[in-house]
C-alpha cells in the first residue's frame, strides 16, 4: 500500500470512496461540479473526510466500484488490492478476480455493447498511479468510450522480426 495513492486510502478505509480517473495522487479533485451534493469538490464533503462511495464487490483481492464520473450508466472500476502503478507491477495471484468481475459487472448492467480498459503510463492516459480496470457500458454512440485506432502498415519482414523476439520472452 501507497501512502499517498488515492485508491489504497480507500481500501485502508481512510476514504469512503474515490473516481479514479478525476482525482491526482495529491487528491486534487479535477472535472466535477462544487454544486452537486456529495461530490468531492463539496466542500463539506472535504471537512468530514467522506467522498461518496457505491461498492459494488470487494474480496482480499479486489475492489470493485462505481465510477463518479463515469462515461456512462454502470461504468464501474475494478482494482486490485495490491498496489502497483502499472500492470506489469502487480503479481499474478493478485489479477486473478479481475477479469471475472468485469464480466459479472458488463452480465449486471445488461450491457451488450462494452469496454474493459486498463491504462499504463501518463501518455497513456492512466490519472492514478495505482492499476484500475474501466468496464464501461457503451450503449450508443453517444455514451461510453470513445476510441480512436490509428492503424500502421504492416511491415511483414518487420513483423515477423519482431514476433522471433518476442515469442522467446512469452
Amino acid at each position: 500500500m501507497a501512502a499517498t495513492c488515492i485508491f489504497c486510502k480507500i481500501i485502508k478505509g481512510k476514504l469512503k470512496a474515490s473516481a479514479p480517473h478525476v482525482a491526482d495522487q495529491r487528491g486534487a479533485w479535477r472535472g466535477l461540479k462544487e454544486k452537486v451534493p456529495g461530490h468531492p469538490t463539496n466542500t463539506a464533503n472535504h471537512q468530514t473526510g467522506e467522498i461518496p462511495c457505491f461498492k459494488l464487490f470487494e474480496s482480499d483481492k479486489t475492489l470493485a466500484f462505481l465510477d463518479i464520473n463515469p462515461l456512462s450508466k454502470g461504468h464501474a472500476l475494478v482494482i486490485p488490492k495490491f498496489h502497483g502503478a502499472k500492470l506489469t507491477d502487480i503479481p499474478d495471484e493478485h489479477l486473478s478476480e479481475i477479469l471475472p468481475l468485469a464480466k459479472k459487472l458488463a452480465a449486471a448492467t445488461n450491457a451488450t455493447n462494452f469496454n474493459v480498459l486498463q491504462n499504463n503510463g501518463r501518455i497513456a492516459h492512466q490519472e492514478v498511479d495505482h492499476v484500475h480496470f474501466h468496464m464501461i457500458p457503451k450503449p450508443n454512440e453517444e455514451q461510453g468510450l470513445v476510441v480512436g485506432w490509428p492503424q500502421q502498415k504492416t511491415d511483414m519482414g518487420a513483423l515477423k522480426a519482431l514476433f522471433e523476439e518476442l515469442k522467446p520472452k512469452v
